[in-house]
């Protein structure tokens, strides 16, 4: 079905009417093949999502794995260096080669997929996992009614974990948050965490919070916004968020290119809503003992600089990096930069990473 989609041929429209039916047939065969550049875009996105989702069964319900380079910290880089395999002596000596995508609100698996073969060159172990009614997980929405609900895939994976196995947690946007509840569930079985311009919160905080400047605050939102979906009856509290495409292209894809958005505007899900309006609970002794660093993204319009400066501010990482040029998603705008400080977080020796960040 992908690959139909995908190559969907445009019809001749100027020959073989009739001069009686001229008008009328010329009507009907513009509506059925008059097909825009946009649509198939979008066409052609649904295969390649399609595509990505059938590899993803390979690798035990994840995407698929692949892997890049390095960056510097507070240094931009340019986006067009190549990246290449790391020696096979240093790879052997990394804590761990394992790093976990956790995707943000909306998006799934599949978003990862420039990052993932990027990764995956560079000899690491890189793996993309759908949250709860994400990508192509089946489960209803609507359902989901706390953040243990819709962390629950990557709870589970840390859970299967060998005792002596540990991973690196990427977490984008409100997978940011997720990443925070899985450090406090489980510290031991990560090595650091990397937020890429996310939820960084502190505890007591909503995820939602770090958006109340963009989306105002969350009772206000609650009571007014049109974006609300009422998936169990307009009688019962609201169960997700859902952006019109044009909400989602101004603020999330502003330097992204366009068959990545198409990618997006057909592969994007509703945004379950009481994840992101729950406090979380975060301890010195768990979540405090990992190593974090964030990455800021300079062209972001749903999560602006000073949001992200705040939040660096607010709850200290050991290491800040920055990617000039880059809309709210580095792994479409700015994959290749993404991809090399993720590779030079994955190299800091544990001495250098136990610094006080401060």
């Amino acid at each position: 079905m992908g690959n139909g989609l995908a190559c969907m041929p445009k019809k001749d429209l100027r020959g073989g009417i009739g001069s009686r039916s001229r008008r009328g047939s010329n009507s009907r065969s513009q509506r059925k093949t008059a097909v825009s550049e946009e649509e198939l875009l979008h066409h052609q996105a649904l295969a390649m999502a399609i595509h990505q989702h059938q590899l993803s069964q390979r690798f035990d319900g994840s995407m698929s794995r692949r892997i890049g380079s390095t960056s510097s910290r507070s240094r931009d880089l340019p986006d067009s260096v190549t990246t290449g395999k790391l020696p096979p002596a240093f790879l052997e000596n990394l804590e761990t080669k394992k790093i976990i995508l956790v995707h943000g609100e909306g998006f799934g698996a599949w978003c990862w997929y420039k990052t993932m073969s990027l990764l995956e060159e560079s000899g690491l172990l890189p793996v993309a996992l759908d949250l709860t009614g994400s990508g192509i997980d089946q489960t209803d929405i609507n359902s989901i009614t706390s953040l243990e609900d819709y962390a629950r895939p990557l709870i589970t994976y840390l859970q299967s974990l060998p005792d002596d196995e540990k991973v690196i947690l990427v977490g984008h946007s409100c997978g940011g948050a997720i990443v925070s509840y899985a450090l406090e569930r489980y510290p031991r079985k990560v090595s650091k965490a990397v937020y890429v311009c996310a939820t960084m919160v502190s505890n007591g905080q909503k995820p939602f919070d770090v958006f109340s400047e963009e989306l105002a605050s969350a009772d206000l939102f609650l009571q007014e916004s049109q974006f609300l979906v009422y998936g169990n009856g307009r009688d019962k509290p609201p169960t997700s968020i859902m952006f019109d495409k044009q909400q989602i292209r101004a603020l999330y894809f502003n330097q992204s290119p366009p068959k990545d958005v198409a990618l997006a505007t057909v592969s994007m899900r509703p945004i379950p809503l009481a994840p992101i309006m729950e406090k979380l609970s975060l301890t010195t002794e768990n979540y405090g003992t990992v190593r974090r660093y964030f990455i800021q993204t300079l062209d972001d319009r749903i999560l602006s600089l000073d949001v992200q400066e705040r939040l660096v501010r607010e709850n200290p990482p050991h290491g800040v990096y920055k990617i000039k040029g880059s809309d709210h998603c580095p792994f479409f705008s700015k994959p290749q930069t993404l991809s090399k400080i993720l590779i030079e977080i994955v190299q800091i020796p544990w001495e250098n990473a136990l610094d006080d960040p401060s």
